[in-house]
């Protein structure tokens, strides 16, 4: 099984293919598709890839289906002694996104950079 955990919005949350969750909002349009920046493990068929952060040359694609506020939660603030007492309520925006893949569908060919020789630095300053 092909899964990876990815951190977005402070969370960190283990995603596989095709499985859609709630993460806080993401600045990006519905149906577009976009990569997670932060990878912190894969896992490709029983060979796991941990990151030191973070993976990298592994990307996580998803796209987001919709954007939506979570539910509504009661904070409430209270001293004792001076009738101080305020209630207000909290609703998160939330993106709903689906991943679609984990790491390179094809595999890339990698060309093989020359190394340059050091050429051997003459001073020209003064002679010591």
């Amino acid at each position: 099984m092909k899964y990876a955990v990815i951190r977005t919005g402070g969370k960190q949350y283990r995603v596989s293919e095709g499985e859609s969750l709630k993460v806080e909002h993401i600045s990006q349009e519905p149906n577009s598709e976009f990569a997670f920046s932060e990878v912190l493990l894969v896992n490709q068929e029983g060979k796991v890839i941990l990151g030191t952060p973070l993976v990298r040359d592994v990307p996580v694609k998803a796209v987001v289906v919709t954007h939506l506020k979570g539910d509504k939660i009661r904070v409430s603030k209270f001293k004792s002694k001076v009738r101080y007492r305020k209630v207000i309520g909290h609703r998160q925006f939330l993106s709903e996104v689906k991943v679609m893949s984990i790491g390179n569908t094809k595999p890339e060919k990698v060309e093989e950079k020359e190394t340059k020789t050091a050429k051997p630095r003459i001073n020209k300053g003064k002679a010591e």
